[in-house]
């Protein structure tokens, strides 16, 4: 229900990270930032923007000095 009505989407330029509302009929279309004007591919299902939680996962890693994961690294 919510296909037929505006996307939010966040534009992944660091300088810029504005939120977009775009109707949802741009799925898999690119559309460009008024704030930056870079261009940006909107998602084309729900499931397409679970990749965005990738680099937490990234993140977590460089937390090697957390005392859990200190034993592992140095064996």
């Amino acid at each position: 229900m919510s296909d037929s009505g505006i996307i939010q989407i966040m534009c992944p330029k660091l300088t810029c990270r504005r939120i977009l509302a775009v109707p949802a009929r741009a799925r898999g279309k690119l559309v460009r930032c008024r704030g930056c004007g870079s261009t940006i591919r909107v998602p084309a299902t729900r499931g397409d923007s679970a990749p965005a939680a990738a680099p937490t996962d990234a993140g977590a890693g460089q937390g090697h000095g957390a005392p859990g994961q200190t034993g592992p690294n140095a064996a």
